[in-house]
């Protein structure tokens, strides 16, 4: 597949792309700074700004699916305006470039705990997490309101973890999956594992999943 990966410096994107080039496709690294992507055959490093809905349209184009992993930063101010904004800018973009296929990296806040309400409502939600985490549910909303993209949007566990790539997880929906010690945890690389697994699987096709150990 061609695959254009927004995010593709950050924690999980550079796991995705790892992962990714492994498995034999091409990847276009749209990243804000593309000095930042090591050079390697089958990556082509290109500067993007997600909120810039025509550009980013333009280096879409020709691509069989989109992976974002976009965040705007734990220490932005703004971050659920804007992530929000750049969601929105990202769906439009893919639909306007005629890209079917998007995957979208949100975050674990709005799953669901035992009362069936989101995680992010609770009071023992760590307050420097609510912002992003309200952000990535209203990116989830807006989805949900997308007809005319073959969307995914995937939540990872509470513990997001440096790791070994072990390519064994298990699937969840809406709940959260925990090990046997209760843990909702995965290795950032076996996330990357399950990505690419749904990329050319496509068994969630307008939903959200979750994945754990």
């Amino acid at each position: 597949m061609k695959i254009a990966l927004i995010g593709a410096t950050g924690f999980v994107g550079k796991e995705l792309l790892q992962e990714a080039v492994s498995r034999g496709h091409s990847v276009t690294a749209l990243v804000r700074n593309p000095g930042k992507v090591e050079q390697r055959e089958g990556v082509k490093a290109v500067k993007a700004d997600v909120l810039d809905a025509a550009d980013l349209t333009e280096k879409l184009k020709g691509h069989d699916i989109v992976l974002s992993a976009y965040n705007p930063g734990w220490g932005e101010p703004d971050i659920q305006a804007i992530h929000v904004k750049a969601s929105k800018a990202i769906t439009e973009a893919a639909k306007q470039a005629g890209v079917k296929r998007l995957i979208v990296i949100g975050g674990a806040g709005s799953l669901l705990n035992q009362e069936g309400k989101q995680f992010v409502d609770g009071p023992d939600f760590p307050a420097e997490y609510r912002e992003g985490a309200l952000g990535a549910r209203q990116a989830l909303n807006d989805l949900k309101t997308e007809n005319s993209l073959d969307w995914s949007f995937v939540s990872p566990p509470f513990a997001l973890v440096p790791g070994a790539r072990t390519g064994t997880y298990r699937l969840g929906k809406d709940n959260p999956i925990f090990n046997a010690e209760g843990h909702s945890t995965i290795s950032v690389a076996d996330l990357a594992v399950a990505i690419l697994d749904e990329a050319e699987a496509g068994k969630h096709i307008r939903q959200r999943f979750t994945v754990g150990y």
